[in-house]
């Protein structure tokens, strides 16, 4: 059942230029309807693999399926798919109408159809009224619509978007995280994103694929991502996180900071080396004479929803978010359920 949902197969797919792997053998799977984000540094392979789905690059071996047929020798203009790219590529000698027109005009279609399209794609795109503006008059913002109407007025079943919100300020990224989400649900079109950010990525995927160094490192909706990372790079990537080196003593039970924690993870092992993973707002802040670690408020910050403090427990410096402060130079203590501490094997072991 859910094969029949698969729009793209990627399966085994490396890169290499001039003898350097930017991907090492990676496969995913994108189904239809659904936004897609591969999430990672700059370098991890995230672009390669956007242009190897549009045409762009030919993969060094591998299979790029698209409903179940190989499309690899396919040209880009002949794949159902369109991209947009962090630079707009705009016809500046042409006006915001035509730029989105142009596709259509080669397609040699009626003058009526191409303007009941265009008409609908400005609208969707919050340009209605635009269309005779030339496109150097427009900001950032509304030259990007502009790339994004151009992509999406040829009905494709994938829009690749290559780092798109990249040149925009803060608000106006924002803004556009949003919008684009909306568009996607409205047109129910496959999207599949790049980005190094990993709040855009929360905010807009269904599926966020974590890269690094050409590998895929993990799968899976933004929660599962967020609360389950499969590794400390991952945790410390999607999000802010405290990483410990500690042990674990046995199952459900790891030493770290000098004490042993009660955990809910097994199967690790006896007495065996493990990254410990705690978010900053799974910490709480209790009396020194009942907490699990008592340390030193080293500095105190606030951002807005709540304090971001630094408080040095001896060997450890943990990252806390409350809502309520402690002043620096006081002595708190720290508790931390079970549910909360993750565990996982070091980077070295945890794959490539």
């Amino acid at each position: 059942m859910m094969e029949k949902e698969h729009l793209i197969d990627l399966k085994h797919i490396s890169k290499e230029y001039d003898g350097v792997t930017v991907l090492d053998d990676i496969s995913l799977y994108i189904r239809k309807k659904e936004f897609v984000t591969l999430l990672g540094p700059s370098g991890c392979g995230k672009t390669t693999t956007l242009r190897i789905i549009g045409g762009f690059e030919t993969p060094t071996s591998g299979e790029v399926l698209f409903e179940g047929k190989d499309i690899v020798s396919l040209p880009p203009y002949k794949r159902r798919v369109n991209t947009v790219f962090q630079k707009y590529a705009l016809f500046p000698h042409l006006n915001v109408y035509d730029n989105i027109a142009f596709g259509l005009k080669l397609k040699k279609m009626s003058k009526a159809e191409i303007q009941k399209r265009v008409d609908y794609m400005l609208d969707l795109v919050n340009l209605a009224g635009y269309g005779k503006r030339r496109v150097d008059a427009l900001s950032g913002g509304q030259q990007q619509r502009v790339a994004i109407a151009r992509s999406l007025v040829n009905e494709p079943e994938v829009l690749l978007l290559d780092e798109p919100l990249g040149a925009l300020d803060l608000k106006l990224r924002k803004d556009m995280q949003l919008e684009l989400k909306s568009m996607q649900q409205r047109l129910g079109i496959t999207f599949l994103y790049v980005t190094h950010d990993q709040e855009e990525a929360l905010t807009m995927s269904d599926t966020i694929v974590v890269m690094r160094d050409g590998h895929i490192l993990q799968i899976g909706d933004p929660k599962h991502i967020y609360d389950e990372p499969a590794n400390a790079f991952v945790a410390d990537f999607i999000g802010e996180s405290n990483i410990l080196r500690g042990e674990m003593i046995h199952d459900e039970l790891v030493s770290f900071a000098g004490r042993e924690f009660p955990c809910v993870d097994f199967g690790f092992g006896e007495h065996v080396p493990v990254d410990v993973v705690i978010r900053p707002e799974d910490i709480m802040l209790v009396g020194e004479d009942v907490g699990q670690l008592v340390g030193t408020v080293q500095s105190v910050l606030f951002k807005g929803v709540h304090y971001e403090m630094m408080i040095d427990c001896g060997t450890f410096t943990f990252k806390v978010h409350s809502t309520t402060m402690e002043p620096q130079g006081s002595k708190v203590g720290l508790n931390v359920v079970p549910f909360n501490i993750h565990i996982m094997k070091p980077m070295k072991e945890a794959g490539k």
